[in-house]
């Protein structure tokens, strides 16, 4: 049985219950050490991040700090601490790619899991993530917009990510969260980041079944947002790389913060 088709059964059996308990993470853990990376104290954490001095960013339950390990190598640490969900979106990060090893895939190195004390270490990024160099408010802030053969180049290298989540693993993972915050820039070299979100499904199931819309609004699939448009499927995550393109070129945030109601926040402008 390989590696990622034994995580996928993990996550079924943790989540088939709708709740994840802290002793079922630490289960998962005690059970499967072999098939996660290296295992952090919160001190560690702290230390390393010398107190969470220095901030990269924040999301909605998480923030990311610079840290830097005893050996000198600087890491991204997520911290999740803050989060209010029921674990899934930590133990999808840990499976779905601990053991997905692509150079247009963020490495994880290591995460700390002490009850709700949570981060994930991951592999830092210089030029921080795309969205710094493609908004307008970013060029005013003087960071340079990136060129046609830059962009060209981070188009192709999240694509074939994609295609190696969809079809190079033994198991399909869908991210379900694509957006320039979360692709990282190695020396312009993209990197698909931040799988909380993320399914694991097996290649002979064409389709995923899921209770509640997950992803960014502005680039969700309308199946994700509502059954009539059809099944959520792989080629959701190609609508969402779709729409990055079109933030890429110069079409604007895929969000119109001026929508009342449904369907207008979810969907591009005709």
């Amino acid at each position: 049985m390989t590696i990622i088709v034994l995580l996928g059964k993990i996550l079924k059996s943790l989540f088939f219950k709708g709740h994840t308990s802290d002793r079922d993470i630490e289960t998962f853990i005690k059970k499967h050490g072999s098939l996660t990376p290296k295992r952090f104290s919160y001190t560690q954490v702290k230390r390393m991040t010398c107190s969470f001095r220095e901030k990269l960013g924040e999301g909605g339950f998480s923030a990311v700090y610079k840290g830097k390990l005893p050996d000198g190598t600087l890491v991204a640490v997520k911290d999740l601490s803050a989060s209010k969900g029921n674990g899934e979106e930590f133990i999808n990060e840990v499976a779905s790619i601990s053991r997905t090893p692509h150079v247009n895939i963020v490495t994880l190195g290591g995460f700390c899991f002490e009850g709700h004390k949570r981060a994930l270490i991951y592999e830092y990024m210089s030029n921080g993530s795309l969205d710094r160099f493609i908004n307008d408010e970013n060029a005013m802030m003087g960071r340079p917009r990136l060129g046609w053969t830059k962009l060209y180049q981070i188009a192709v290298g999240t694509a074939r990510g994609l295609e190696y989540l969809h079809r190079g693993c033994s198991t399909r993972i869908l991210h379900f969260d694509k957006k320039p915050q979360n692709i990282l820039l190695d020396n312009y070299c993209a990197k698909i980041s931040d799988f909380g979100l993320s399914m694991l499904c097996l290649k002979r199931e064409s389709t995923v079944s899921m209770l509640v819309a997950r992803g960014t609004i502005g680039y969700i699939a309308p199946e994700i947002f509502s059954k009539n448009f059809g099944d959520v499927s792989h080629k959701s995550d190609v609508y969402s790389y779709g729409m990055l393109l079109i933030e890429m070129i110069g079409g604007g945030k895929r969000v119109n913060a001026d929508a009342d109601q449904s369907s207008e926040m979810y969907f591009a402008d005709q």
